[in-house]
């Protein structure tokens, strides 16, 4: 079937890219599929293979009723290939090339450079399974189950997305690429993931939360950045994968806003007000605002590294190619090529944080951190009002840009959260008040025991107001067979 809204359903495939009449791609993909198959069973979700989920499946790339819900394996989950609709007439929207038709096959000039942009998307989503494969032991309730479990499909579903493009337009190099993808693991010393985030663990649920919060917001800016392609089937791509990108963040930042709910609730219940007297908090069973504040600074830092060096050929290069555009560059006001443009760019110089105008085609990725940071303010300040409604005097704050860096102009600086330099022995004091310690993991493992009463949840969340698909609060989310 050409390409459409509407989703076939009658292959191994889920797709509207016409793949029954792409012979070659269709064999492709049907043969890397059992590979999939082997890494899910392997580095999916552990223990819950065989548990009936009730997911939400992609049957539409409309706008309107795009997906439906139901109970299913998640081994029988429908992965499929999904493009947004063609644009008639599309233009390619910024670069050397802004005012072309845009692509609907790689430019031969810009192939080894998109490949690269294909693969480094495409290994943040199995990454990021990985990542949560354990999590579903310690789930606080079966929404929140049911949760991870929904981006932990999604995310299967957006590699798909980033093999059938490598699949389709790069052949043999594409194959092997794609065969890359699922041999790399996070974390793994010898074949580690290819961004530094997506090697980290994520041991207990507030990381979760923390992960969904920041790094898929990063993935947010990214996908909006690769929807401005002119190579158009990566454009329509990433526009469909941010429909439902959405969910992701608000797993994250809803997650963390019952976490604070649930903790301020305990506090005032038992007459605590002082925010600081962690151990009075942590007797309650709830999570201590201040140990809240330490993961903000730590996934913050770790998502910024996720934007590279401030100052880039490589984004530069991207852009004026025409492949990855700005955050919304649509909506931008200017000539959307930049050549005499500037940009101000933070830079350590003389041991001193100062702002500096540079040519605003090198500072691309400082302005796509820029963006994620604006963006992710609005749900610091969300938090915060959960905290100032329950009259508590306390307030959650993202920290500098340079605090904690291992990548960029701040990497070989030590910057504490409020921006100001420390020598290594001042850093070292007090390291523990910045980022979470191994007592903190202690205390948070010791929290998280799972919770599988239909309608019930952990001591230290508050539920949700409204269920997923509008279920009752007593919805069996996940049917479990033990």
């Amino acid at each position: 079937m050409p390409d459409g809204i509407d989703v076939d359903y009658d292959g191994l495939i889920p797709n509207n890219v016409g793949l029954n009449a792409d012979a070659r791609v269709r064999k492709a993909l049907e043969t890397w599929h059992p590979g999939y198959i082997d890494w899910w069973q392997d580095r999916g979700p552990d223990g819950f293979q065989d548990a009936l989920v009730y997911l939400r499946t992609a049957i539409s790339v409309d706008a309107q009723g795009w997906a439906k819900f139901g109970f299913v394996r998640m081994p029988e989950y429908k992965w499929g290939i999904l493009l947004a609709p063609a644009v008639e007439g599309r233009r390619i929207g910024f670069g050397r090339h802004k005012g072309d038709p845009a692509w609907q096959d790689v430019p031969g000039e810009y192939r080894a450079m998109l490949r690269r942009l294909l693969v480094i998307q495409g290994d943040t989503e199995p990454a990021s399974v990985e990542q949560q494969r354990h999590l579903g032991a310690t789930a606080p309730s079966l929404y929140d189950l049911r949760n991870l479990f929904q981006v932990n499909v999604e995310e299967g579903r957006h590699l798909w997305a980033m093999v059938y493009l490598l699949q389709k337009y790069f052949g043999a190099d594409g194959r092997e690429e794609a065969e890359e993808l699922l041999r790399r693991r996070s974390g793994d010393q010898d074949t580690p993931r290819m961004l530094g985030a997506f090697n980290e663990a994520t041991p207990d649920w507030l990381s979760f939360f923390m992960f969904t919060t920041f790094t898929d917001r990063d993935g947010k800016m990214q996908l909006e950045a690769l929807a401005q392609s002119g190579f158009d089937p990566l454009s329509r791509t990433c526009r469909f994968m941010l429909t439902e990108e959405a969910h992701h963040m608000f797993v994250g930042e809803s997650g963390v806003g019952r976490i604070i709910a649930r903790t301020c609730q305990a506090m005032k219940a038992a007459g605590i007000e002082d925010a600081e007297d962690v151990g009075a908090v942590r007797r309650l069973g709830v999570i201590d605002l201040p140990l809240i504040q330490r993961k903000i600074n730590l996934h913050f830092s770790l998502t910024l590294d996720l934007f590279g060096n401030e100052i880039s050929t490589n984004a530069a290069n991207a852009f004026n190619a025409g492949l990855k555009g700005r955050f919304r560059e649509h909506t931008l006001t200017d000539d959307h090529q930049l050549l005499n443009d500037t940009y101000p760019v933070l830079r350590l110089v003389d041991g001193a944080v100062v702002k500096q105008d540079v040519p605003a085609l090198s500072a691309l990725n400082m302005r796509l951190r820029d963006d994620f940071v604006d963006d992710v303010r609005g749900g610091i300040t969300r938090w915060n009002n959960v905290i100032a409604k329950s009259g508590i005097a306390y307030r959650l704050a993202l920290p500098h840009v340079g605090f904690n860096r291992r990548i960029g102009e701040f990497s070989r600086a030590r910057i504490d959260p409020l921006g100001n330099i420390l020598d290594a022995e001042s850093w070292q004091g007090r390291r523990d008040a910045f980022l979470p310690t191994a007592a903190d993991g202690d205390f948070l493992h010791a929290l998280m025991q799972p919770v599988r009463v239909p309608g019930a949840f952990a001591g230290w969340i508050a539920p949700p107001r409204i269920g997923i698909d509008n279920r009752p609060g007593d919805f069996e989310y996940v049917k479990i067979h033990e």
